[in-house]
């Protein structure tokens, strides 16, 4: 009897299956060091507990991007093993701060499946929910991942394609509770811009950029137990080990600090796509577009939608070629709400 686990390939799913995933993690303060070493991380809600607590929280919670990456790598060897590429996500949330010293498992529904035309993949949805040691869901998402067929004879499914909101509405965002920017330090934050001095469509130029590395790319994918064989095994990519897609958005999110230093904590992802794959020596930069704003009803606070373009180093503010296919230089194109003092 084998006791090795080849992963799941597309014809091992069924629409309505839960998949609770192993190994639960408890997140300590090293955490947030090695997070601000694999990245320029610079937000000072994340860096400094006093600054937190000025701002109603009890301590500085872990980086909400980190967070998420714990929560994705748990679903990895039950969803992603297979994977030839992560195609997308929606109805992100995080439903309340994480915590050092919190634990954190992971538990997903699928919730569609879709198989492809060539006969050999599909296309599987999960809604993934992060949940911590009092079983409260911290983070939940939907994404959807092309999966290899083991047996190319097994009929395909029946299709199942979820509907899911294009945008979540400024009402399905959660605030963590006690949040209050009335105190907030714009000097301590590093930048003086407020939520009202932006405009609804306004583009920012992020200008920095930085090279990313093969070893720290790995050390990152293994810190969160990611297992998907494309990131380590040139087997699978004899063309160069793939970036792992959660190193682009937390490299990306960190280089908008200059021009978003005060977009503080990411309570929502709309969509996303990682549109060009990204290899070890490619230079990535960033770029925003205000989406939309709305009031949140907490003191000093308020939520500003953004799209975040992760590029390696090409044309600014341009996203698409005129037949409206993503331009070869992008990476990755980002929905997201995050909140921000008034």
């Amino acid at each position: 009897m084998a006791k090795t686990n080849p992963g799941r390939f597309f014809e091992d799913y069924s629409v309505g299956q839960v998949l609770r995933h192993a190994v639960p993690r408890t997140v300590t303060i090293g955490e947030r060091a090695l997070y601000h070493a694999l990245y320029p991380a610079r937000h000072a809600l994340y860096s400094s507990d006093e600054f937190a607590r000025n701002c109603g929280l009890p301590e500085s919670p872990i980086d909400d991007l980190a967070a998420f990456h714990v929560v994705f790598g748990k679903t990895v060897p039950d969803v992603s093993l297979n994977a030839v590429a992560n195609l997308g996500y929606a109805e992100g949330r995080w439903m309340q701060p994480v915590y050092p010293g919190d634990t954190l498992r992971s538990e997903s529904e699928v919730i569609g499946i879709k198989q492809n035309s060539n006969g050999e993949t599909g296309v599987v949805w999960v809604r993934t929910r992060g949940l911590n040691q009092r079983d409260d869901v911290v983070i939940e998402y939907v994404r959807w991942v092309m999966v290899r067929k083991s047996n190319l004879n097994a009929p395909a499914p029946e299709a199942v394609v979820p509907e899911l909101k294009k945008a979540l509405a400024p009402e399905d965002l959660v605030i963590p509770q006690g949040l209050d920017f009335s105190n907030y330090s714009f000097v301590q934050s590093g930048e003086a811009h407020r939520w009202g001095e932006y405009e609804i469509g306004e583009t920012i130029d992020h200008v920095d950029g930085v090279t990313v590395e093969e070893a720290e790319h790995m050390l990152a994918t293994r810190l969160w137990q990611n297992t998907a064989k494309v990131h380590f095994d040139l087997t699978f990519r004899p063309d160069g080990r793939l970036i792992y897609g959660g190193h682009v958005i937390s490299m990306a999110r960190t280089l908008s600090f200059n021009g978003l230093a005060n977009a503080q904590m990411i309570v929502g992802l709309n969509g996303g796509a990682h549109a060009n794959p990204c290899f070890a020596g490619d230079t990535i930069k960033a770029w925003s577009e205000v989406l939309d704003k709305a009031e949140t009803g907490v003191p000093g606070v308020g939520a500003v939608r953004l799209r975040l373009v992760a590029t390696k180093g090409g044309s600014t503010f341009v996203l698409r070629s005129e037949d409206g296919k993503y331009l070869p230089d992008v990476l990755l194109d980002l929905d997201y709400w995050a909140l921000m003092p008034t």
